[in-house]
């Protein structure tokens, strides 16, 4: 069976630090109520079944518990999973370990940061992290799998928030 990944950068964030309670900004939180919002209104995707999960770092948090918002299919502190090992600089391959150990056949959506959702994205298409897509502040790329390895996923769609009508 086909499944179905999304890979999602979070919305801008304001600059400061510590990087990990960096929050978005109004723009970030209008840019991902807006893909929020297109997703919604997608009938090829099982919507009520996704699988939200989470960087640990507050604005991937802030853009997931905004995505279920719109989406009204999770109770934010409740049905968003925190995964320890999609922060900005882990290695892409031990997200592809961790979707092979996943029994579950729903649709995922990941939430995390630059770089690693471009490498992510380019080693599960081209089997190669280093050429992966640059992803705009809430751009989701959609990809299709029978396993989730690398070079075994077929982009289907690449979508930022500025390539959606109003």
């Amino acid at each position: 069976m086909t499944e179905r990944l999304l890979i999602m950068r979070h919305g801008q964030a304001a600059p400061g630090q510590p990087d990990t309670a960096r929050e978005l900004t109004r723009e970030g939180c209008q840019e991902v109520r807006h893909i929020a919002a297109w997703l919604s209104g997608r009938d090829d995707l099982d919507l009520a079944r996704l699988r939200l999960v989470a960087s640990p770092y507050a604005r991937a948090h802030q853009t997931a518990e905004l995505v279920a918002e719109g989406l009204a299919i999770a109770r934010p502190q409740r049905d968003i999973e925190t995964l320890e090992i999609i922060t900005p600089d882990d290695p892409p391959d031990t997200v592809l370990d961790w979707l092979l150990e996943q029994g579950d056949e729903r649709p995922v959506l990941i939430v995390s940061h630059m770089p690693l959702v471009g490498a992510l994205t380019g080693l599960l298409v081209d089997g190669r992290a280093d050429g992966g897509p640059t992803f705009p502040t809430g751009a989701i790329a959609e990809l299709t799998t029978d396993i989730p390895a690398a070079g075994c996923a077929r982009l289907a769609r690449f979508t930022a928030p500025a390539d959606i009508a109003d």
